[in-house]
């Protein structure tokens, strides 16, 4: 071989190395160096020094805990970068109200979610819906559907699931955690679909759709899926597949269940349900097919889900905390004695029932660490910038435990949500639902359902710990939306003819 033909032969692989270099500098510089640099330029939160390529090390497991140390060691807000993604996670009361909501209409967005949205939902995930017409024209169907007047046509429906839990839990005692969510998910069942047959936790479709809220929550952790944080992992072949998998099996779930509803739709023998409302008003909404079967899955996914949870945490509060419970049943007993059910009229009378409730959604945050927003535009929050296209985290487990605004914030004391004379005070509030303009919009169905079955579980009950099981009040799953880790308690019938006064006729 002569030296011409090597050096021939050399020429390309030179070319083709130094094209590659050129590129990969290019991409570190744009996507990497350049945003760091102009974040710098600016006066970021103060938080932990991190790689200067890649930035801050992923949260790991149970991140709310990790966040709320930064929070503790850093300052209300604080900021982290990952790759060239900045993230600003706050963790005190005032510095949320200051940011999102006084700023509601500059971080109503959402991130860019890459393995949860995009991957995972076919884009079509409502709560990870970028800000925009979209955004607004869905908002709008759901509202129509779960506004405050709307939602009181729901509490006959309600009071009698909710009366079917509390019989589970006498017969059952033990399956407290999954009556619980057979509540939750017939209520949204019949809100979303118009289902009125019985609905078990144990019915295919409820499973199914549990499953598929578990993988979600999953996919939700932070840094869960270095796609979010590097987006051109997603192009490389087979990575990612069994999120696409799950998209398609969802997919298939909630177009089965849509459809259920049109055929009965067609033969006019339907029930009323948001399902057949966006069916009867799919072209003036100008929602696709595959829309309106995500659309009507979400009311499922996101009521049942967190319902289902925090009526978990309501009894594990009333067991561990018998002084609490005690203040809540002297009040019932009072009010409606023992031969009365207690009904959603008497919730003006009742406001230890309602503490009891903010108090269970402050001590046990759901949506423990919240859901990301993106600043789209800059925000200046004292000597800080928060930079247009970061993300922002309201830490609700952090949050609650602001102690200049929840004193003793590791106690459960649902006595801080009262005015000395017993009223629901009106200048204390926590963002369980949310901040800004993309709170739940399904609140107003939540708050009753948490407080009927609370009101009604304390009146029908006593509930304790067993001393040889007691209970963890720490574990929880650790996904997006917290379910507490199955446990024992006893529930000790208060009434004598409890199962007579339940079956009686509903209200």
């Amino acid at each position: 071989m002569t030296l011409s033909s090597m050096l021939g032969d050399l020429v390309p692989l030179q070319l083709v190395l130094g094209t590659v270099l050129v590129a990969s500098a290019s991409v570190i510089w744009t996507q990497v160096v350049q945003p760091l640099y102009a974040a710098r330029k600016l006066s970021l939160p103060p938080g932990p020094p991190g790689h200067w390529l890649f930035g801050n090390a992923s949260p790991g497991p149970y991140s709310f805990r990790y966040y709320s140390e930064l929070v503790d060691t850093y300052g209300p807000v604080i900021s982290l970068r990952y790759g060239k993604r900045i993230v600003c996670v706050i963790g005190r009361y005032q510095a949320a109200v200051d940011i999102l909501s006084k700023h509601s209409a500059e971080t109503a967005d959402r991130p860019r979610a890459i393995a949860a949205n995009e991957i995972q939902s076919g884009g079509m995930r409502v709560l990870m819906t970028q800000a925009g017409e979209r955004i607004k024209k869905i908002r709008r169907a759901l509202h129509a559907y779960l506004q405050p007047n709307v939602a009181e046509n729901y509490k006959q429906m309600q009071y009698k699931n909710a009366k079917k839990y509390i019989l589970d839990c006498y017969l059952n005692p033990a399956g407290h955690l999954k009556h619980a969510k057979r509540y939750a998910a017939s209520v949204v069942m019949t809100i979303a679909y118009g289902k009125t047959t019985p609905t078990s936790y144990s019915d295919p479709e409820v499973q199914a759709v549990n499953k598929y809220l578990a993988l979600l929550g999953a996919t939700l952790r932070p840094g869960a899926h270095l796609v979010d944080t590097y987006p051109f992992l997603r192009y490389i072949p087979g990575y990612l597949a069994h999120l696409r998998r799950y998209q398609a099996e969802e997919q298939a779930l909630y177009s089965a269940q849509l459809d259920v509803v049109r055929k009965q739709l067609a033969h006019g023998d339907v029930q009323p349900s948001f399902a057949t409302y966006l069916l009867e008003n799919q072209e003036r909404l100008q929602f696709s097919d595959a829309e309106l079967a995500y659309l009507a899955g979400a009311i499922f996914g996101a009521g049942s889900d967190t319902t289902a949870a925090a009526l978990g945490f309501i009894t594990m509060a009333a067991a561990c905390y018998p002084e609490a419970q005690a203040r809540v049943q002297a009040q019932l007993d009072k009010v409606l004695g023992r031969d009365r059910v207690p009904s959603f009229e008497d919730e003006d009378t009742l406001p230890e029932v309602t503490a009891f409730v903010l108090e269970a959604y402050r001590w046990r945050p759901v949506s423990i660490t919240g859901f990301a927003h993106r600043a789209m535009k800059d925000i200046i929050w004292k000597d800080y910038v928060i930079p247009e296209g970061a993300e922002i985290l309201g830490i609700h487990w952090a949050i609650a435990r602001d102690p200049d605004v929840y004193p003793e914030p590791e106690a459960f004391k649902p006595e801080r949500w009262l005015t000395p004379d017993g009223c629901i005070r009106d200048d204390l509030r926590f963002f369980n639902f949310g901040f800004g303009r993309r709170v739940c919009v399904g609140q107003h169905v939540a708050n009753n359902s948490l407080f009927i079955n609370t009101a009604l579980v304390l009146w029908a009950f006593k509930i304790s710990q067993d001393p040889s099981k007691p209970i963890d009040t720490h574990a929880f799953t650790d996904t997006a939306n917290v379910h507490p880790a199955p446990f024992h308690a006893i529930f000790e019938p208060r009434i004598s003819n409890l199962e007579e006064l339940l079956t009686g006729n509903d209200e």
